[in-house]
């Protein structure tokens, strides 16, 4: 049988460009065409030496997966390591659901004169196979994707806190908010975003009608027990680049589930002054950050 290496490297950069594009749209990340095909190329030329040199060292575990955190960062130049870490799982979930439909079409199409050598596959079934493969795969893990995000239901997005300063408490509903990232710029608590007025039984009257003169320096009137648990929380959103909310601090959140309950001690909660929804449906966000806290403590069978 003869292997066209011209060949080959095309396969192997259109195939590796596609995985790459796919694991883009399903992380809902932009990049530059250029990156992508860089990377394709680098995959392609691996799969040239790991093919005509037979070396083992082409066909080991590690040097896979090294040449796929190269390949995924070339890609998407991500800037944390947190992101390449996910989008290499990602990058290899693409290339299995990828590679399997390929597998299970040419299992019922049947070539005779396919090759494997060092996890290269060669042969002269058509190119057609590899990229209606790679279609449906893309397609399988869209509907996966869309599946698993239409089961998260209300339950799930929703939560009750409990706020506590001093010998006060405030009960609210707040909503799961993948996108509030706010922290207290000093110590880098995570923050709760809540509406001013559900603020109203636990703060004085002086300090929930005058949050954007407290903001501006304006303190008169306001206890010094207040002031020493007052924070300036920097926040963007769209239409307001450069915002402030007043952040008090207070002695505890607590985050209330069906199973257990989250207690987070001196929490950081950002005033906001208008409503967060139309539908009054929740009062409050708090952040993934808040939920992954390391430093919480957490106890068990607490109704809500």
């Amino acid at each position: 049988m003869t292997i066209y290496l011209d060949i080959v490297l095309i396969e192997n950069i259109l195939m590796n460009y596609i995985i790459l594009f796919a694991t883009g749209i399903i992380y809902k990340t932009r990049t530059k065409i250029k990156n992508l095909l860089f990377s394709s190329f680098i995959g392609g030329i691996y799969a040239i030496l790991s093919f005509t040199t037979g070396l083992r060292i082409y066909a080991s575990i590690f040097l896979k997966i090294i040449l796929s955190i190269a390949m995924v960062y070339i890609a998407f130049r991500p800037e944390k390591i947190k992101t390449l870490f996910k989008l290499l799982m990602l990058f290899y979930l693409v290339s299995f659901a990828f590679g399997g439909t390929a597998f299970a079409l040419l299992y019922f199409i049947r070539p005779q004169d396919i090759l494997i050598k060092n996890g290269v596959l060669t042969g002269t079934y058509p190119i057609k196979i590899a990229f209606l493969g790679a279609m449906i795969g893309f397609i399988i893990l869209q509907i996966a994707t869309k599946g698993i995000k239409n089961k998260l239901s209300k339950k799930d997005m929703f939560c009750d806190i409990e706020i506590q300063l001093e010998d006060k408490k405030i009960y609210t509903k707040a909503m799961i908010d993948t996108g509030n990232l706010l922290k207290e710029p000093i110590t880098g608590l995570p923050v709760v975003v809540i509406e001013t007025e559900e603020l109203k039984d636990m703060l004085p009257e002086n300090i929930i009608e005058n949050t954007e003169n407290i903001i501006s320096g304006n303190l008169k009137g306001i206890e010094d027990k207040y002031i020493l648990r007052f924070r300036m929380i920097p926040f963007t959103s769209l239409g307001k680049q450069n915002g402030l909310l007043l952040g008090i601090k207070v002695d505890k959140v607590i985050i209330k589930k069906e199973e257990n309950s989250q207690i987070i001690k001196n929490a950081m909660v950002g005033m906001y002054n208008k409503s967060l929804t139309k539908s009054k449906q929740y009062h409050a966000l708090i952040g993934l950050d808040m939920l992954e806290g390391g430093t919480n403590e957490f106890i068990t069978n607490v109704k809500a």
